[in-house]
Formats: structure tokens, C-alpha cells, sequence
């Protein structure tokens, strides 16, 4: 307890589930070593086609015990020529287990293991998968909320700030921006001519550096 996963046992548990998961058509699959000065990492580092990503998640929960959803970014591309989307998941096997409770759930027993003893799919990896979205004014993945709860919130996050649609996600709202923000307004969307005439807040100067006091002008 408290002991680190060795680099060695990580990149082997790495590159165990590359090699499964770069079976799946329209999958390409790498390891990354990252070096913070004091410790080094070794992550899954995977581009896959929106039409593989289903598959590929389902592959990467139920076989390969990736249990925890992280982080969802959604990024817009504009003038980019070989992607105009594209969304970055980040992923974690953390093998944590629930502890034992007794059956009157009077006593609850953690589970304590030592990080040495870890092998296959027991030893915790980060995952890092990236989608690339072709040119579309209706960008959209497949919704993985059903596969990680994880993904739900972040699902949520990502189409109200970038407009990324996730299909399939049961209850997609405003988490960040106003309820009332009109549709198809996303702010982290490279378009910054856009107004919306109406609406109280001009969009094309969202953070408000254009914008005067009420008293600009007036003697003080």
C-alpha cells in the first residue's frame, strides 16, 4: 500500500491492451511515455474513427477493465484540412475494488493490496483516445454515458461549450452556460462574428472586453 506501479509493469500492461485493441478496424493504437521529472508514464495513446468508437469503448470496459472516465475535451478545428472536429477522451483503469461489508453492514473490510503483486489487466493504466470529426455543421460521437458514468457530465460539458453532440445521451442540457443560451450557441466554437439578436448578452464579446460601464464618460 502507498508503493507506485513500476514503469516496467505499467508499459507491459500497456502494451498488452494495444495490441487487443489495435484489431478493431479503424483503430490505430500507440504507447506514450510522458516524464515529469520524477516519475515516468506510459499511456494508451489511440485515434479512432467515429463509426469504431462503440466498439472500441465496449472492448476497452468489459474486456480490458477500463473503469473510470475522467475528462472529455471537444476541440473545433476550423482550418484545420484533415480534421474540423475532434474529441479527446481520457480513461483510467484504477482497479479499485469495493470493499467487503458484513452482512448485517456492520463492518466494512478495505481491500489492501500491494502494488508488486499487480499483473495483466490488475495493473492501473491511462487511456487517451482521440476522435477526429470530418468538416460538419452537426458535429457528433457516439455517446458512451450508458458505458461510464463517468462520461455523463463531461458528455453534458462538451456540446454546451464546443457543440459537439453525443448520440444517445439520455438528458443532454446546459450544465455551464445560462438555460436560456439560444440554440446553436456553443462559446468555445471558433466563431466569433456571431450575434444573437434578442438575447441580452452580445456573444462575439463574451468575456466583456469590448464593453463600457452604464457611467463611461461621465464625471466622477
Amino acid at each position: 500500500m502507498g508503493k507506485r506501479v513500476s514503469a516496467e509493469s505499467q508499459k507491459e500492461a500497456v502494451l498488452q491492451i494495444l495490441e487487443d485493441l489495435s484489431q478493431i478496424e479503424g483503430v490505430e493504437a500507440e504507447i506514450l511515455t510522458k516524464n515529469n521529472g520524477t516519475q515516468t508514464r506510459n499511456i494508451a495513446y489511440i485515434n479512432c474513427s467515429p463509426e469504431s468508437w462503440r466498439e472500441l469503448a465496449e472492448c476497452m470496459k468489459y474486456d480490458h477493465h477500463i473503469d473510470y472516465c475522467s475528462m472529455i475535451t471537444g476541440i473545433h478545428w476550423p482550418e484545420s484540412a484533415e480534421k474540423n472536429w475532434e474529441v479527446v477522451y481520457h480513461f483510467l483503469r484504477t482497479g479499485v475494488i469495493d470493499p467487503k461489508i458484513s452482512p448485517n453492514g456492520s463492518t466494512i473490510t478495505p481491500n489492501i493490496t500491494d502494488t508488486r503483486d499487480l499483473s495483466g489487466k490488475d495493473v492501473p493504466i491511462e487511456v487517451q483516445v482521440n476522435i477526429a470529426i470530418p468538416e460538419t455543421r452537426t458535429p457528433s460521437v457516439a455517446s458512451v454515458q450508458d458505458i461510464w458514468i463517468g462520461a455523463d457530465w463531461n458528455e453534458k460539458e462538451t456540446w454546451d461549450l464546443v457543440g459537439i453532440d453525443f448520440d444517445g445521451h439520455r438528458g443532454m442540457r446546459r450544465v455551464l452556460n445560462p438555460h436560456e443560451t439560444p440554440p446553436g450557441y456553443h462559446p468555445l466554437q471558433k466563431q466569433h462574428k456571431l450575434r444573437y439578436h434578442g438575447f441580452e448578452e452580445m456573444y462575439d464579446d463574451a468575456q466583456g472586453f469590448l464593453r463600457k460601464a452604464p457611467d463611461a464618460g461621465r464625471v466622477k
